[in-house]
């Protein structure tokens, strides 16, 4: 690491670079161990999940304290059985099926507790409100079409699955990123990427594997 005197935080959520004379309480936030179970992915210490491994990365920790230096140790969290969930009227539970923020377990304002109304007209009631769910999604990412203008001296956190470095685009070139172009597999209780062929069974085994690929940093990740 260039930075002299400075670490990365070894806490599962942070990956902040920190000092020992820079590390106030409450500077790092973190998660405990995570759950895989059925293709979902969730932090036991808040519950929040997510099917998609690089989203569920992105999920803010809910605990604070200090940076720390020091491997931490995930104790294995079994997923508690849960009883299947009461009945819910089809054209809920198809828009929740449609709706991003559904699957990742956020609450959303499109399908809480009230079921929306929809035309009876003979249409199917699970495909309009999934769309209505897609119009809705679609128009909140219009504003993201337009390039975002980046001053080369601002610095930004590259989004490249295993990176994570600060880096300044004036400094940005096509070897500059270490990361891993992906996706995350997660099968038969073993973690590993695709591009690189790499499977362990330990959760920080996996956020450990190195990256394999070399290119731009980039701090969009939709991009």
């Amino acid at each position: 690491m260039a930075q002299t005197g400075k670490v990365r935080c070894q806490r599962i959520g942070c990956d902040a670079i920190f000092s020992d004379d820079d590390n106030p309480d409450g500077s790092c936030r973190y998660h405990d161990s995570p759950i895989f179970h059925d293709g979902m992915k969730e932090w036991s210490c808040c519950k929040k999940r997510s099917h998609d491994f690089s989203l569920f990365l992105e999920i803010p920790g809910c605990k604070t304290g200090k940076h720390t230096s020091e491997k931490q140790v995930i104790a294995p969290v079994k997923k508690a059985t849960v009883a299947a969930p009461t009945a819910a009227p089809s054209t809920n539970a198809s828009a929740k099926d449609s709706c991003s923020r559904c699957r990742q377990g956020f609450f959303c304002s499109d399908h809480g507790s009230q079921v929306k109304p929809v035309n009876t007209d003979g249409d199917n009631p699970g495909s309009v409100a999934g769309h209505a769910c897609a119009e809705t999604n679609s128009s909140v990412q219009d504003p993201k079409d337009p390039k975002k203008i980046v001053d080369i001296n601002e610095p930004q956190v590259c989004k490249n699955k295993g990176c994570g470095q600060t880096f300044k685009e004036k400094d940005n070139h096509e070897t500059a990123c270490s990361y891993h172009p992906g996706p995350a597999v997660f099968h038969d209780r073993m973690r590993g990427w695709k591009c690189c062929d790499i499977h362990v069974k330990e959760f920080d085994e996996f956020m450990s594997i190195p990256p394999c690929t070399k290119g731009w940093h980039n701090a969009d990740p939709d991009q």
